[in-house]
């Protein structure tokens, strides 16, 4: 394996070690989770993509590393970044942030890897106990804006587990993959406070979306944590 830079991973990565990582993704929590996929086939296959989830556990972020069906980078928030995962993480593509403060390196690299026709991914609300799409902040809009990808809006529910609730066994885990669209392309600040309120509207309308689906399928999920 070797740094060599590729186009849809960022500079460092390992791109084996990359697809590795994502086909071990693809299984290792089949025996944990009963995992229900819905609109997988509106992951586009190629061309640049900004997928944006609501998160509410941090399983969220392997377990979509793994289902997505093709390379994705994510933006990681950087305390991750040590001991082995700070060793294992640069070197499957993942960008590590800085929550809180301006940080502009990893989204020139995001930037970068859209241009050349890769998957970003972003939690745009950050970590939220019950997954909610709440507050999409403007680092998505922005990457989309900038490189005219399209945003794929994906929700997760499943995963969180309530502090002080038992650990649940083999839990239902749903994601449902929303339909790709294009943000404003209007100019300044108004332009990219109006495409981060679109990404924002269509994660949340796509989480409650899923809730729905859940309910259908388990009506005794009308009361259950997400």
């Amino acid at each position: 394996m070797s740094g060599r830079p590729v186009d849809d991973l960022p500079e460092g990565s390992w791109p084996a070690l990359h697809d590795a990582a994502r086909w071990l993704g693809g299984w290792v929590f089949r025996p944990v989770f009963r995992l229900h996929r819905h609109g997988r086939h509106r992951v586009p296959a190629d061309g640049p993509v900004v997928l944006v989830a609501n998160h509410s556990a941090f399983v969220d972020g392997p377990l979509l590393y793994g289902m997505v069906g093709r390379r994705v980078v994510f933006l990681v928030k950087r305390e991750l970044f040590h001991g082995l995962m700070g060793w294992s993480l640069p070197r499957i593509g993942q960008l590590a942030v800085r929550r809180g403060e301006p940080d502009r390196a990893p989204l020139m690299a995001a930037q970068r890897v859209l241009r050349a026709g890769g998957m970003v991914a972003v939690f745009p609300e950050g970590t939220r106990g019950s997954g909610e799409a709440v507050s999409a902040r403007n680092g998505a809009a922005w990457l989309a804006r900038s490189t005219g990808a399209v945003v794929l809006p994906v929700a997760c529910r499943g995963t969180y587990r309530p502090p002080g609730r038992p650990r649940r066994y083999r839990p239902r885990v749903d994601l449902l993959v929303g339909e790709p669209f294009r943000v404003s392309d209007q100019r300044g600040r108004a332009g990219l406070a109006l495409a981060t309120e679109q990404i924002r509207s269509a994660l949340s309308g796509l989480v409650t979306e899923l809730d729905g689906l859940r309910v259908s399928a388990d009506p005794s999920m009308r009361k259950a944590p997400s």
